[in-house]
Order: C-alpha cells, then sequence, then structure tokens
C-alpha cells in the first residue's frame, strides 16, 4: 500500500520559516518525481514545485522562487519543502505528490501552513 504523509506544518508569523517533510512508503521512491502543491478553500489547486527523480531537476512557480527550496533523499524516501520569508499569502493546504511522465499516481493527505501577518 503506498503511503505519503506530510508533516511539519503549522502557524507561522510573517516573515518565518517551516520545513515540511512528505514521506513515502510502499513505493519505489527514486522511480517518481515529486511534486508540492497547495490548496486554498474556494480556489484552485497550485502545483509550488517539483523536483526529478535524481533531485537534478526542479521547478517552482513564480510566486514561491527564491523563498522556498525543495529536496529529497531518495535512501529515507523523503522529500522537503523548505520555506522561507513567509507571507499570509502562502497559507493553505500544502500535499505532496507522486509523478511519472506527468501523471500524479500518489496523494498525500496535507498539512495546513498558515501566516499570520
Amino acid at each position: 500500500q503506498v503511503q505519503l504523509v506530510e508533516s511539519g506544518g503549522g502557524l507561522v508569523q510573517a516573515g518565518g520559516s517551516l520545513r515540511l517533510s512528505c514521506a513515502a512508503a510502499g513505493l519505489t521512491f527514486s522511480n517518481y518525481g515529486m511534486t508540492w502543491f497547495r490548496q486554498v478553500p474556494g480556489k484552485e489547486r497550485e502545483l509550488v514545485v517539483g523536483i526529478s527523480w535524481s533531485g537534478g531537476s526542479k521547478v517552482y512557480t513564480d510566486s514561491v522562487k527564491g523563498r522556498f527550496t525543495i529536496s529529497r533523499d531518495n535512501a529515507k524516501k523523503v522529500v522537503y519543502l523548505q520555506m522561507n520569508s513567509l507571507k499570509p499569502e502562502d497559507t493553505a493546504v500544502y500535499c505532496c505528490a507522486a509523478e511519472t511522465a506527468g501523471s500524479y499516481h500518489y496523494w498525500g493527505q496535507g498539512t495546513q501552513v498558515t501566516v499570520s501577518s
């Protein structure tokens, strides 16, 4: 059974930092690209950043460039999202997804990030 479990969310003041983790089980982690999405109630889900299976390629949405950093540890089967200089507009539920060939096969449940002004 494949599981993706996010952790690390919480409440932080604007300008602060959080580090999210997404731990994978039940799949050959290094075969998958991994992507962080976020969603606010009433709005479409937004792709935040993706990382290739090797970690050699990363794609960030413009609004987080220079503030967020994605990384992965294939030995530990974990993908991380370091979020710095957080803004109230970063408030959302963040979830991770495992991808091959542009298709997202597995999703986590998400972790809430709330940034207060």
